[in-house]
C-alpha cells in the first residue's frame, strides 16, 4: 500500500475578485441591463469570491489589458498558439512553486523516482514534465508519466498511477504535479457554456508525495480506488481543443445527475474497504461548483458543514480543475482530525472517480 505524505500548493500572482471580472464579462459579452443583471446574481451566487489567473486582465481597465487586444470585441482575438506560448512559460513556474512547497522539509528533490504530471489545459512534447525535471535538476533517470486531458478528475487517477508504483517498489518516491491554467481558454461566444466556465473556473497548481507505507512518514494511506462512468451524461460535460482554444460544455444537468447517482456510487466505492458512509468522518469533494456541491449534500443526506473544505476552496480559488481537489484534501490534513476520508472528483463522460484513505 501507499500513502501520502505531503501536498503543496501555489497559485499565480494575479488575484481578481470575483465582482471585478463581472464588468470584463458583461462588456465582452456586449450585454443589455436585463442581461447584465441576470450575469450579476449568477456571480453573487456563485460561491466564489476571488479567483487566480496567469492573465492579469480580467479586473484591470481596457487600456491595462496585455494579453487580450484593447478592442471590446477582443479582436484579433488570441489563437491556440498564443495560449499555449503562455501556458509553456508559467505552467513549468508554477509547478515548481507547488512541488517545493510540497518538498520543503520534507525530502530532497533528488529523492524522487518518479514523476506524474497532470494537465488538461495545456499539451505539448517534450512537455510540462520534463520542463519540470529541468527546473528541479531531477534525476535524469526519473520514471515520467504525464495524465493529460482527463479533466477535473485526473488527480485521483494520477494519486491511482502512484499507488500503483509504490507496490511495485517498496523505494519509490512518486511525486505528482496537477497544473491547471484554465483562465487562459475564456472564450468571447455569449453562450452559456461560455458564461459558466468564465464564471467558475480558476488557475492553480497542487503537488503531492506519495511513498510506500513502509517509510516512516505520518500520512495519509490509501486503501480503494473505484471510478464509475455515468453514460447519461456523456454530453453535458466535454473538453475539446479548438483554434481559439480549449472549449468547455458544462450543462446546467450534471448537477442533478450527481445528486441521482452519486450516494450508490459511493457505497459501491466503500465496499472494499468493510465500511459505509456513515464511517467516514473527511469528505474530500472536488468543488465543481456551488450546485454540485449543494447536490452532493442532498444525495449524501449531510451538512454543509461536512463539506467546509470544498466550500472554502471554492470560495478562495474557484475551480481549478484537477488541482482543486488537492487543494482540499490539504485543508483536510493540516485539521488532522480526520481519520478516515473518501474523495470523489467529477469530468468529462460523465466520469466519477473515488479514493479512501485512512490517516497513519
Amino acid at each position: 500500500m501507499s500513502k501520502i505524505v505531503s501536498i503543496g500548493t501555489a497559485v499565480p500572482a494575479h488575484c481578481h475578485r470575483q465582482m471585478d471580472i463581472l464588468p470584463f464579462m458583461q462588456n465582452v459579452y456586449c450585454m443589455n441591463e436585463v442581461e447584465r443583471r441576470k450575469l450579476r446574481f449568477l456571480y453573487q451566487q456563485s460561491g466564489i469570491k476571488q479567483r487566480y489567473s496567469v492573465v492579469s486582465d480580467y479586473s484591470r481597465p481596457i487600456h491595462e489589458w496585455k494579453f487580450y487586444p484593447q478592442s471590446e470585441n477582443l479582436e484579433p482575438f488570441p489563437n491556440l498558439e498564443q495560449r499555449m506560448a503562455v501556458f509553456n512559460k508559467q505552467a513549468p513556474l508554477l509547478s515548481v512553486d507547488a512541488i517545493r512547497d510540497c518538498l520543503g522539509g520534507v525530502m530532497h528533490e533528488h529523492e524522487i523516482t518518479h514523476l506524474i504530471t497532470v494537465s488538461c489545459t495545456g499539451l505539448s512534447a517534450p512537455g510540462l514534465d520534463l520542463q519540470v525535471v529541468e527546473l528541479l535538476e531531477l534525476n535524469k533517470n526519473i520514471v515520467r508519466t504525464s495524465v493529460n486531458f482527463m479533466g477535473c478528475y485526473a488527480a485521483i487517477h494520477a494519486l491511482k498511477l502512484a499507488d500503483a508504483f509504490c507496490k511495485a517498489d517498496s523505494q519509490a518516491k512518486v511525486l505528482v504535479v496537477c497544473t491547471e491554467l484554465c483562465t487562459l481558454h475564456f472564450q468571447q461566444e455569449k453562450t452559456m457554456d461560455s458564461m459558466t466556465s468564465s464564471l467558475l473556473f480558476g488557475d492553480g497548481s497542487a503537488a503531492v508525495l506519495v511513498t510506500s507505507d513502509e517509510t516512516d512518514f505520518a500520512g495519509l494511506q490509501l486503501e480503494n480506488f473505484y471510478a464509475e462512468v455515468v453514460p447519461k451524461g456523456k454530453r453535458d460535460m466535454a473538453w475539446e481543443l479548438s483554434s481559439t482554444g480549449f472549449v468547455m460544455t458544462l450543462s446546467g444537468y450534471v448537477p442533478d445527475l450527481i445528486e441521482e447517482d452519486f450516494a450508490a456510487i459511493v457505497e459501491r466505492g466503500l465496499q472494499k474497504t468493510n465500511r459505509t458512509s456513515n464511517d467516514i468522518q473527511g469528505w474530500c469533494i472536488h468543488p465543481g461548483g456551488k450546485r454540485i456541491l449543494e447536490a452532493i449534500q442532498k444525495s449524501m443526506g449531510i451538512s454543509a458543514g461536512a463539506l467546509a473544505s470544498s466550500y472554502q476552496v471554492l470560495e478562495e480559488y474557484g475551480n481549478m480543475s484537477s488541482a482543486t481537489i488537492l487543494f482540499v484534501l490539504k485543508k483536510l490534513m493540516q485539521e488532522k482530525s480526520n481519520s478516515s476520508v473518501f474523495g470523489a472528483a467529477f469530468g468529462p463522460g460523465l466520469t466519477i472517480e473515488t479514493f479512501t484513505a485512512t490517516a497513519v
